[in-house]
């Protein structure tokens, strides 16, 4: 069933530089320029493309919503959906479907799109999952929240085009997605959102400590339709030691450093309330408190 069928497709130009496009689960906003000059037109017809992608997408939903290890991604599969798999795989947590990967493959496949068509500095973020694109001498600077869902900004990631292609996703409670672990956040950078996406799930899912303060229920108790079904997803976190805060951001520590050295990922920072730990490229590249 092609889900994104029954939602209506909105966009609109946020300002001079952005532009808004939603549908259903999708909230995409895409910013795009060409030597310094914002290129609003051509990031109206990236929104146009990006409902297609979704149609895309959600007419592979049932296929793409079992874990890799119980189904076979056939060589002609879209593109897309492949890529997602792809991402996955490459995490390598049995417990993964590729819809870890949705919402990073989404901006993915919008960034390369304007960035084909002679764009020089692209940002496209889908929720909270975003798709740079930089090129020449162009830079670009990223806010990172502690939280998820928050609006506050503690630190902020300078990016430049060492490499053309970077994805910055993060992951945790109070997510839009479902988490086994209690990270208040977990902010991952790749070469590609879509892997970022799914690498940023598997880092959250790992920061985890067994207390009675943490309460779970299985996925489908809360959402019938979810691709995990019968997997214990968090609800609330209680008041925690900070030595078990502690060894929570360990083992999420222990899972970005396997990601880091197989360079899946880039680096990674962890957030479990006052607790903040970076690792990989985190600490190398402009990585700094916000102002």
């Amino acid at each position: 069933m092609d889900h994104s069928m029954s939602y209506e497709q909105y966009i609109e130009l946020l300002n001079k530089e952005a532009v808004l496009a939603e549908c259903g689960p999708m909230h995409l906003v895409i910013r795009a320029w060409r030597n310094g000059r914002p290129q609003t037109g051509l990031a109206v017809g990236a929104a146009g493309k990006a409902f297609t992608y979704l149609e895309r997408i959600a007419g592979l939903r049932s296929e793409l919503s079992r874990p890799l290890t119980i189904i076979e991604i056939p060589p002609g599969i879209d593109p897309l959906a492949g890529k997602m798999a792809g991402s996955v795989c490459a995490v390598g947590d049995d417990d993964l479907t590729p819809m870890a990967a949705v919402a990073g493959t989404i901006a993915d496949a919008v960034a390369d799109w304007l960035f084909e068509r002679g764009a020089t500095r692209v940002i496209v973020d889908n929720g909270g999952d975003i798709a740079i694109r930089l090129s020449g001498d162009e830079t670009a600077a990223v806010g990172i929240r502690p939280r998820v869902g928050s609006r506050e900004i503690s630190h902020v990631l300078q990016l430049n085009s060492s490499r053309g292609s970077w994805g910055v996703t993060t992951s945790g409670c109070g997510g839009r997605s479902f988490t086994r672990g209690i990270a208040s956040a977990v902010t991952t950078l790749a070469a590609s959102a879509s892997v970022a996406d799914a690498a940023a799930t598997a880092i959250a899912n790992a920061c985890y400590v067994e207390d009675p303060g943490i309460i779970q229920v299985p996925a489908d108790q809360v959402d019938p339709e979810t691709d995990i079904p019968g997997v214990r997803v968090t609800l609330t976190v209680g008041l925690l030691s900070r030595g078990k805060k502690r060894l929570a951001v360990n083992r999420a520590l222990a899972k970005a450093d396997q990601l880091l050295r197989k360079d899946i990922i880039a680096g990674a920072l962890v957030v479990l309330e006052d607790i903040f730990v970076a690792t990989g490229a985190m600490n190398e590249i402009g990585l700094a408190a916000a102002a």
